[in-house]
């Protein structure tokens, strides 16, 4: 577990395998921040973990640990703030409190911010609705919404089976939950997966667009 190296992990981009661009049972590499498809024998995460001599890996989908290549699962608490960071949970009291809690908190890179005050990447030309995600994720009722994974666990099952529109609402849940986690490793977040799943309804990730307009679409 010692080869972990949390400043290269970063879970906001599209979960695909680095080299067959899969999503299917994809997994991270906790050494170099990869990610690659399958575990057993000649797949790419095995051949990965030989050849970079990289051993720690976690499911994407399962979020279960594994070291290869001898394949057994690893169980230790440590990881938890690897999990934490790859799936933000809140509980009601603490969604309670966001509104009042003032304080800063410090992200595992060593800088200090405020939960829901995080920076959001510009991928290309995208600062028009990075602008929108910002002002979308501070409508409490909204975030509130957002935070609980369960007020639209239906949606999310729809979303696997692979609609379009209830995967939006599914990765607009990660995005909002990923801002507001107050255990993040970084500073800021990327809205990729969102805008992935976006751009054919309501953003552009190429080319800049009307804020105002952009709203009124996504309401």
């Amino acid at each position: 577990l010692d080869t972990i190296n949390r400043n290269m992990l970063d879970f906001d981009f599209e979960k695909l395998c680095s080299v067959s661009l899969s999503h299917l049972n994809v997994y991270a590499c906790l050494v170099c921040g990869k990610y690659f498809q399958g575990r057993g024998p000649n797949t790419h995460v095995h051949t990965h973990s030989v050849n970079e001599n990289h051993h720690v890996f976690l499911n994407l989908e399962t979020h279960r640990f594994y070291c290869l290549p001898d394949n057994y699962e690893i169980v230790d608490g440590s990881l938890e703030d690897i999990t934490y960071l790859l799936n933000p949970l809140f509980q009601k009291d603490d969604i309670k409190n966001l509104d009042t809690n003032v304080g800063m908190v410090r992200a595992y890179n060593g800088l200090t911010y405020y939960p829901g005050f995080v920076g959001v990447n510009n991928i290309k030309a995208n600062d028009y609705c990075n602008v929108i995600i910002q002002l979308l994720s501070h409508i409490s009722p909204l975030r509130d919404f957002f935070l609980q994974p369960e007020n639209y666990q239906e949606q999310i099952k729809r979303a696997a089976a692979g609609d379009h529109m209830t995967l939006l609402v599914h990765r607009f849940g990660e995005l909002i939950r990923k801002l507001w986690n107050p255990r993040n490793f970084k500073t800021h977040v990327s809205p990729h997966e969102f805008l992935q799943v976006s751009k054919a309804v309501i953003f552009l990730i190429l080319c800049t667009s009307n804020c105002l307009y952009s709203v009124s679409m996504s309401l």
